[in-house]
């Protein structure tokens, strides 16, 4: 093996859990069975990364071996990454006929025509999400398998997502996935995060909608005072009237496991106590983000227990509405704007 191919194997085995490896080199299936065995996946990583490359060397593997190798984990594990969601927009005629081979030939044809120096791998996942693996290079120097680019597209469907991919190669590749799927143009979805399920089943309403009618109060004892009754009539009454919100806002099913939402704000500063910034030409400006394991159930939990108030602020129930986590608020648009 070269150095780019011994460089990208030492990287790997340090990214895949020690409990993972057996497996995922038993899906590679670059190496034979009797290879498998003679690994000893209970020393230390940098022992069993020798032995690794060795064998790598034994077998005459390459760069593009260990990149599937890359691909394997990466498609079995894709919550490891930040990913971008984009939307394809305005679909031509047949946009909706397009499928997997053809797909593969218009993206391979149609990134040829823009960029030479590049590596492309596609394939189909048990899931039906189409997934390419894409390596550039600068001009005419080596491609760099390190820092690849990772791109998933549902067939039919108007959403892209992309992990690693640089400002330098941005256009290139959003020009490149809008000629193969048929489309117009292509525009950022506002949406981004590390669980790329989560921003999936966001976008593609692939969780559970839930949105009840009737929200039970809980039942009360009788021989109780008149004020006590009072009260905990008053106090079921506001909770129920709090869950009803809440429910409205998010449902109550199973929420995508969102991270992170982000607000930027560009307005004119009001406080009628502080002329020195009230006064000021620019706007004023500043971000707030919001962060959670499960930001939509946190932010549901918060207003169904009276620690947010209810009902539901705008910014926040725009969060499932609109398939986003990033919003821009402007004076001119004081709801979530693009």
């Amino acid at each position: 093996m070269d150095d780019p191919a011994k460089c990208l194997l030492r990287r790997l085995v340090r990214r895949i859990p020690a409990q993972m490896l057996k497996a995922t080199l038993e899906k590679w299936g670059s190496l034979n069975a009797e290879q498998r065995e003679s690994l000893n996946f209970s020393q230390s990583k940098w022992a069993l990364t020798q032995e690794l490359e060795a064998l790598c060397e034994e077998s005459r593997l390459t760069v593009k071996h260990i990149a599937e190798l890359e691909m394997i984990y990466v498609t079995e594990n894709p919550n490891q990454m930040m990913w971008h969601a984009f939307q394809l927009v305005d679909p031509e005629d047949g946009a909706l006929a397009v499928e997997l081979m053809q797909f593969k030939e218009l993206f391979k044809h149609h990134l040829r025509e823009l960029v030479r120096n590049v590596s492309v791998k596609i394939k189909k996942h048990t899931d039906e999400a189409v997934w390419i693996r894409m390596s550039w290079g600068e001009g005419l120097s080596r491609l760099s398998h390190i820092n690849a680019t990772y791109v998933v597209h549902y067939l039919q469907t108007p959403y892209v997502f992309v992990s690693g991919l640089s400002p330098k190669n941005k256009p290139l590749l959003l020009q490149v996935l809008t000629l193969s799927t048929k489309h117009e143009r292509i525009k950022d979805a506002n949406l981004s995060g590390r669980k790329l399920t989560a921003i999936r089943d966001l976008l593609l309403r692939q969780y559970e909608h839930v949105f009840p009618t009737k929200y039970p109060s809980p039942l009360t004892e009788r021989n109780q005072s008149v004020s006590n009754l009072h009260t905990e009539k008053e106090q079921a009454e506001a909770s129920a009237k709090r869950h009803q919100m809440a429910g409205q806002a998010f449902g109550n099913g199973m929420l995508p496991a969102l991270q992170s939402a982000v607000y930027k704000m560009e307005t004119k500063f009001k406080d009628p106590t502080n002329q020195t910034m009230t006064e000021q030409d620019e706007p004023f400006r500043c971000v707030v983000k919001f962060s959670s394991t499960n930001l939509l159930e946190s932010l549901r939990h918060c207003a169904s227990s009276g620690i947010a108030s209810t009902p539901v602020a705008p910014l926040l129930s725009s969060i499932p509405l609109k398939g986003r986590n990033y919003f821009v608020i402007t004076d001119k648009s004081p709801s979530a704007n693009s």
